[in-house]
Parts: C-alpha cells; sequence; structure tokens
C-alpha cells in the first residue's frame, strides 16, 4: 500500500435542479457535480473518495447514487434516510457503494428521539449491514445520542473532528464524550473542516491523535467548502493536515490507510 495513499473522507456533490428540502441550512446557487469532484480529486493526487449526503436536499440521493455507479472503484457514500427504511432498499444502496447513514439533526430546534422503536429498528439494520452512522450535530449534542448509537452496535463517524464548543475545546463535555465512544472501538472521527473551527482546530487534532490513535482518525476536505465558497483552496486541506501533524506514519494513516479500511474494505 502506497505511503501517499489519499482518501477524501468528506466531500459534497449536487445541482442546482435538485429539490431542496422547505427551509434548508443552505442554499448553494452553483452545481458541484461529480465529474467536477472527480477532475478536483486528479488535480491532487487523492485516488478514492466519500460522498457526505447534505442535509440541504434531504433524503433526495438519487444524485449521490448515481455518482457512486459512475465511479465504483473510487466512491463510496452516505446518504440521508428515513428511519422506517426497509432492508431491501438497503441492500439495494450497498450493492452501489452506499455504506452509511447521515443524521442530519444539526440546526434543528430538538433532536429527535433516537430511541424509539423505529430509530432502534433502523440502526440495527444498518449494524447488520456493517454500515456506519454519520451524525450531524454540534459537539455539545453529541453526549445525547452516543449512547444509544453505541448500544445499538452499528460503526459510528463523527465529523468535522466532533465540532467541539470553542469556549472549553478539547474540555468541553461532547468533545470527552467523543473520546470515549472512541475507546469502546466503534467510533471514528474525521480530521476534516478545520477551516470551520477556527485556530483550535489544529489542537483539536492533535488531541485527537494523542488519545485515539491514528487508525481512528480520517482526512477529509469538506470540498466544495458549502458557505465558504472561493475562501479555501483544495490543497489548503491538505496542507492543514501535514502541518498539524508532525509524524509522517500517523499522516500516512490518517491521509489514506484507515479510510481505505473503514470504508472500502481493503
Amino acid at each position: 500500500m502506497a505511503d501517499d495513499l489519499k482518501i477524501d473522507a468528506h466531500v459534497h456533490v449536487f445541482t442546482t435542479d435538485m429539490p431542496l428540502i422547505d427551509n434548508p441550512r443552505h442554499t448553494p446557487a452553483y452545481s458541484f457535480t461529480h465529474d467536477q469532484l472527480m477532475t478536483t480529486l486528479d488535480a491532487h493526487g487523492v485516488e478514492r473518495a466519500v460522498i457526505a449526503a447534505a442535509s440541504p436536499w434531504g433524503d433526495y440521493n438519487d444524485y449521490t447514487i448515481a455518482a457512486l455507479r459512475a465511479q465504483p472503484q473510487r466512491l463510496r457514500g452516505t446518504v440521508i434516510l428515513k428511519p422506517t427504511v426497509d432492508r431491501f432498499a438497503l441492500e439495494a444502496m450497498s450493492k452501489c457503494g452506499v455504506v452509511g447513514v447521515r443524521l442530519p439533526f444539526i440546526g434543528l430546534p430538538s433532536l429527535p428521539d433516537i430511541t424509539t422503536f423505529e430509530y432502534r429498528a433502523f440502526f440495527r439494520r444498518l449494524a447488520d449491514l456493517g454500515w456506519h452512522v454519520h451524525p450531524h450535530v454540534e459537539g455539545e449534542d453529541l453526549p445525547k445520542i452516543l449512547p444509544t448509537l453505541e448500544a445499538s452496535g452499528v460503526n459510528i463517524v463523527v465529523d468535522h473532528l466532533g465540532r467541539p464548543d470553542p469556549r472549553s475545546g478539547v474540555n468541553s463535555d461532547g468533545f470527552k464524550r467523543m473520546l470515549r465512544s472512541i475507546e469502546k472501538g466503534r467510533t471514528w472521527v474525521k480530521v476534516s473542516a478545520g477551516y470551520r473551527l477556527g485556530p483550535q482546530a489544529a489542537d483539536y487534532a492533535r488531541e485527537l491523535l494523542r488519545v485515539a490513535g491514528p487508525d481512528r482518525l480520517v482526512w477529509a476536505s469538506d470540498c466544495p467548502f458549502v458557505g465558504h465558497e472561493g475562501k479555501f483552496p483544495y490543497q489548503s486541506t491538505i496542507d492543514w493536515l501535514t502541518e498539524s501533524v508532525a509524524d509522517p506514519a500517523d499522516r500516512s494513516q490518517i491521509f489514506g490507510k484507515t479510510a481505505l479500511k473503514l470504508y472500502f474494505g481493503a
């Protein structure tokens, strides 16, 4: 396995004609197609990527699935689904390269109750398929949902360094609870979107590396930087990790090796 392997574990693809949910958090006025994604990856020496379902389009997963079908060797994806989805639909999506479900809870007035039978059955189906749950929440909400997810047996992938409360950072309740979840053996964290989290982001990454080790961390760009377009070149996300993680062996693991196993089963 090449030490310079790079897998981007969090990207988005969308087009302007895709239907938006009511009152979306973002309303991009441009497209970022899967062809544009592949061109971006190639230009930066990134071999593979994982498409993260984005909340503005709800459970309209059609374009993501089409992208996975077009690039079965290089792409995997997460989708947004209602918890009532049946096993047969999940199996069909699995054959297309879907490997997880994103919970689009950030920005809601209150968190949904994921202890209901519908959600517990949902998570069991995901666990049976070897999928992961990708919670999209503020860091201080992680303690409210991680116990239920852990009890379900499903794998968990937390994005954007856990989005800790900037006032307390690595000492925040959410960040500390995320570290405990990693210790339980089924939780990974995306070292991603440092640009969204301010100058403390490098400290978060180093603390995660110190406590969790590189085999629980995956790098991601968050391309095309929705809400921050034009401010952060793709290369800057690679440079940021290189500057934040000193050891080349750790960087190699985070840039690609951990993601290769987690998302592509290799």
